[in-house]
């Protein structure tokens, strides 16, 4: 796992206080303090796995004996019926973190198995799957590891990465043009400016103005393929707007450099994938 265990104790610390709050009225009343146990994880479904070591980290943070042995790593596709990882601790709190460790793990399991079909439905294309900014608040940093646990890439994390000139920004900056002459004079050396254009008088605009990236957003198909012509690798094309696992490969045949879907981190469907206690 890349992310600092700083974050990731932070997002899970709040998960945990949310869900137990005070006290566990079920295990805490019902199971003896020493009590101790062993679980499995097991896929329900088939899929891309992502978050492991972050469960894992639930149930470390619970109980300062817990221990365990991952059978796959982020990244790994399994089968449905698989044991993804067998652990032992006291009991009381492997129930304790049950749920959070199953959100967190299902949650980003599911973002990596969406991101692992689209990036399979544009192989042998130019076109890369990258993700956007809608996800789930104070998850991203999360999610957006998900996707290039399925094989994506990722966009800006934040509006500080790089400049990118929405519908918005360009009607209220005057103009293409115009918006991508101000940013230049006050950017520095390493912000890339891109510009999203919605037709293809807005794509010659935007070459014209210097834009490294041109966004196609919400095109047709057929007016993608004049766009990437017109552009001929002065800039990067990304292609935006309605893009689903589904009709990805007819919008990367179009020759864009990038395609990014919001679909894989607000759209997604959650792995199935449960806990058992060992009887």
């Amino acid at each position: 796992m890349i992310l600092p265990l700083f974050y990731v104790d932070d997002i899970i610390k709040r998960a945990l206080a949310e869900d137990i709050n005070y006290v566990d009225v079920a295990s805490d009343y019902l199971i003896p303090e020493n009590q101790r146990d062993k679980a499995y994880l097991v896929a329900k479904e088939d899929g891309v796995l992502c978050g492991l070591e972050i469960a894992m980290r639930v149930f470390t943070l619970l109980d300062g004996t817990f221990s365990f042995t991952l059978h796959f790593k982020d990244g790994d596709a399994v089968k449905k019926g698989d044991i993804i990882a067998e652990y032992e601790g006291k009991t009381v709190f492997l129930l304790k973190g049950e749920r959070t460790a199953l959100n967190l793990l299902q949650q980003l399991s599911g973002v990596a198995t969406a991101t692992a079909k689209a990036v399979k439905g544009v192989e042998g294309t130019n076109a890369s799957i990258a993700d956007t900014r809608k996800t789930v608040p104070t998850l991203r940093a999360l999610q957006k590891y998900a996707v290039t646990c399925g094989g994506g890439k990722n966009h800006r994390f934040n509006l500080s990465d790089a400049a990118m000139l929405k519908d918005n920004h360009i009607d209220a900056g005057g103009g293409i043009e115009n918006a991508v002459k101000k940013l230049r004079e006050k950017i520095g050396h390493t912000v890339k400016i891109e510009v999203e254009t919605r037709n293809l008088d807005e794509v010659y605009q935007a070459l014209d103005a210097g834009a490294d990236i041109i966004m196609l957003d919400n095109m047709s198909v057929g007016e993608m393929k004049e766009a990437v012509a017109l552009v001929g690798g002065r800039a990067l094309t990304e292609a935006s707007g309605g893009i689903t696992p589904e009709n990805v490969r007819e919008i990367a045949e179009t020759g864009v450099d990038i395609i990014s879907l919001g679909a894989i981190t607000h759209s997604f469907k959650a792995l199935d994938i449960s806990m058992k206690m060992v009887k």
